[in-house]
């Protein structure tokens, strides 16, 4: 069995998709499925190409106890190519969810692009589901990010896990 893609998308690829790659990756791990899922991140713009990820970015899993090497992460832009491959396209915002859509070029590509925040197990309705840019604020704009990327990381983790099953 091939393995489960998800791509996480934001804007620059410095700071919301990141975040969430990295702690989905870890959950996944911990969750037993770490060597059934690819995870990566990219994003809609090339305006951070090349770039690593967003220092506060950094600095918000530090403070969070997540403690793995990041410093190979480099921003890259969306790749409308890879819809065929990828299982789960995860985006931060209805920006980049209408943008990932006009990208694709089958219902079955449309149908893997689903809001980030979309798995926030306390049922949040459509509108409240976009991710602020904290590339804009302080630190306290990385926390607000990295709380929704945790609260949402398990009904990830979750639904993949499903998915596996089904897979057979």
């Amino acid at each position: 069995m091939s393995a489960y893609r998800i791509c996480v998308v934001c804007t620059g690829n410095i700071c919301r998709s990141p975040m969430g790659e990295f702690i989905l990756r870890e959950r996944l791990e911990a969750a037993g499925l770490g060597d059934q899922v690819v995870v990566d991140s990219a994003g809609t713009t090339a305006w951070e190409e090349g770039n690593p990820a967003d220092p506060r970015t950094l600095d918000v899993l530090r403070r969070n106890g997540h403690g793995t090497d990041y410093s190979g992460h480099r921003a890259r832009v969306f790749d409308r190519a890879w819809l065929p491959a990828l299982d789960l396209v995860l985006a931060a915002d209805h920006g980049h969810w209408s943008t990932l859509r006009k990208m694709a070029r089958r219902d079955e590509d449309r149908a893997k692009i689903r809001m980030f925040r979309s798995f926030d197990a306390t049922g949040l309705d459509e509108a409240e589901q976009a991710m602020d840019d904290p590339w804009y604020g302080d630190d306290a704009s990385f926390d607000q990010t990295y709380a929704e990327v945790v609260a949402a990381a398990d009904g990830v983790v979750d639904f993949v896990r499903e998915e596996l099953a089904r897979r057979g």
